[in-house]
């Protein structure tokens, strides 16, 4: 099969579309360290392509620009300013500005839009996102052809510390889209963007998400995207309901029976049903205060038996735990309670243990903290974490 494709002179990727598919965790790692690589080097921005971002709905396509833009910033010291741009929302002329009379009323001037108003100091980095541009009515993506290659439209300019990023559902996915123009696509450096649940909870975890949420998705990483196109359901899960969903559980202090209309509402009926009963499972986790005080072993507080067997043969248990105790350590972020709770995980299945001081590392107040802790330092030896 491979020399078959190699004889037509294409090697096949995972995609109909014929470009790579890739996670948005390595969309980020791939822009950041490219751009990083501009600044450093003084190359001019005008060099390097403008990059287009296809994928589903919900995928996390304008969020993985945001954590990208931050990276940058973070590894330049630039200021890095996002321009979103919603092209559905913009008519041909209004890229172009408005139109009005010159002092001696003999030309059209016209206006800048305030996209173009951008700071052109050299501290700053500025990212120009076309956000939804495959929704944009064909007329208007048209006039995107100036700004994606020219960085132009009519007379106004884009100043040379600006990027281009635009993103976009695919025709598949039949959202509100239109296909490309060839001349448009054919001025992009395309990235269809997959979700994948092992980056996403890194992410998650890094960010806060709920621990019911982190918890759920890693015992089915199914659930994190479920979107079928043919089907009519106006609810379902995506990396973006999910937040919707942990935004829920953290900010409405009610009972979460009380708010599960809410959360059926973000990720349909099917999801709702599992998720409910994750939640009833995490319920049931021991006391995280119990837990981080020392008070009590794994086998003292939860008993010889539940250690020993339960938790090896329901996998379900260690992940509810371990993403409860994840959540705990982020507000208690005080070495003696870090270093109890890893010394109760010492007393736990050996891959529970792995597991939690990996998560522990992805939050940035910990790792002070960590690189103090014995446990953690010979995990990092060993390759464990």
């Amino acid at each position: 099969m491979r020399s078959d494709r190699l004889k037509r002179g294409v090697l096949m990727n995972d995609t109909a579309s014929g470009i790579n598919a890739v996670t948005v965790d390595r969309m980020i790692r791939i822009l950041s360290s490219s751009y990083v690589s501009l600044i450093e080097r003084g190359t001019p921005f005008d060099r390097f392509p403008s990059v287009m971002l296809w994928g589903p709905p919900g995928v996390g396509k304008s969020q993985g620009v945001r954590q990208a833009a931050r990276l940058v910033q973070e590894r330049t010291g630039k200021r890095v300013v996002i321009t979103d741009v919603r092209l559905l929302l913009f008519n041909p002329v209004d890229l172009r500005g408005i139109p009005t009379a010159n002092e001696d009323r003999t030309l059209a001037v016209w206006l800048k839009p305030k996209i173009f108003q951008m700071d052109e100091s050299p501290d700053v980095v500025n990212i120009l996102f076309l956000d939804e541009i495959s929704s944009a009515p064909p007329s208007v993506q048209a006039a995107a052809y100036q700004i994606t290659l020219d960085r132009t439209v009519g007379e106004h300019r884009l100043p040379d510390n600006c990027l281009i990023l635009a993103a976009g559902n695919r025709v598949t996915d039949r959202s509100v889209t239109y296909n490309m123009p060839k001349a448009l696509a054919n001025r992009l450096c395309h990235f269809e963007i997959k979700g994948d649940p092992a980056s996403w909870h890194d992410w998650a975890v890094r960010n806060g998400i709920h621990p019911y949420v982190t918890g759920y998705i890693e015992y089915d990483s199914g659930a994190l995207m479920r979107f079928e196109p043919s089907d009519a359901d106006v609810a379902f899960p995506t990396p973006r309901t999910w937040e919707m969903v942990s935004r829920i559980l953290t900010d409405v202090s009610v009972p979460a029976e009380d708010i599960d209309p809410m959360i059926c509402g973000c990720i349909g009926s099917a999801a709702a049903q599992g998720f409910r009963a994750w939640i009833k499972l995490s319920a049931g986790v021991p006391d995280l205060a119990d837990v981080f005080a020392g008070t009590a072993s794994a086998a003292d507080l939860l008993g010889e038996q539940y250690v020993s067997t339960r938790l090896e043969k329901e996998p379900e248990v260690q992940i509810a735990l371990r993403a409860a105790m994840t959540a705990y350590a982020r507000t208690h972020a005080e070495q003696e309670k870090i270093d109890v709770s890893i010394d109760f995980a010492c007393g736990m299945p050996w891959s529970f243990r792995g597991k939690l001081l990996h998560d522990y590392a992805l939050i940035p107040a910990l790792r002070p903290l960590l690189e103090r802790n014995a446990v953690y330092q010979t995990a990092v030896g060993n390759g464990l974490t």
